[in-house]
């Protein structure tokens, strides 16, 4: 099994590359690394959707994978789902990806103009692990919601579940690459007007880093 691992920041896969054994000499953009019977590449992007996009596909081009995994921390938008929860992505849409008309926001569709902005995970990697996982519908944002107004008008428009700032991304570059995925975040912070002294993210991070080694160690 050939595994890719996509992360935004370093921090959130630190731990899941302790647990891992090196299996040859790390290159700019990948750490080449293995547990159990599987081969493990872990490649930090940084963060948003254009490097997600650009340094995954570029990934999955070359390097033939069967499963690829999204690692990281989102918000979220509903009490059913608090911090240091882990949850499967299974719907991510580009929540901003339109046009304002007015008091209107319009779609592509409504725009008539080509191109996807909602992107439904329908045949994840098997994994007892992530199939016990809650589900969850994520939005996927350039600017993370830190003001009320924008926070209601949001849920209001597509009442997602979670919003990250690579999920999409991420899942529309491994369907054009054409390998199974997931996308695992665990909640660092409930979606309120901006108060990073509630933030759970150490936490978040090492939850999610649990998560994920199980899921690859199962594989």
């Amino acid at each position: 099994m050939r595994i890719l691992i996509v992360a935004a920041t370093a921090p959130e896969v630190a731990a899941l590359l302790r647990a891992m054994t090196p299996r040859a000499a790390a290159t700019s953009d990948l750490k080449r690394c293995s547990l159990n019977n599987s081969e493990v590449d872990v490649l930090v992007t940084g963060v948003g959707m254009v490097a997600t996009a650009a340094w995954t596909s570029r990934a999955l081009a070359h390097g033939a994978y069967d499963v690829a995994l999204n690692v990281g921390v989102c918000g979220s938008f509903t009490p059913n789902l608090p911090p240091g929860t882990v949850a499967h992505v299974v719907a991510d849409r580009i929540a901003e990806l339109g046009a304002e008309d007015h008091d209107h926001f319009l779609i592509l569709e409504e725009l008539a103009l080509p191109g996807e902005h909602l992107f439904v995970n329908d045949a994840p990697p098997e994994s007892a692990v992530l199939r016990a996982l809650p589900t969850a519908n994520g939005i996927t944002v350039n600017t993370v919601h830190g003001r009320a107004q924008s926070i209601a008008d949001v849920v209001r428009r597509w009442h997602p579940d979670v919003e990250s700032m690579e999920g999409a991304a991420f899942m529309h570059a491994c369907r054009i690459g054409g390998v199974r995925y997931a996308q695992i975040r665990a909640v660092s912070n409930v979606v309120e007007p901006r108060n990073r002294a509630a933030w759970k993210l150490d936490a978040a991070v090492a939850a999610v880093n649990r998560t994920a080694l199980a899921i690859v160690a199962e594989l």
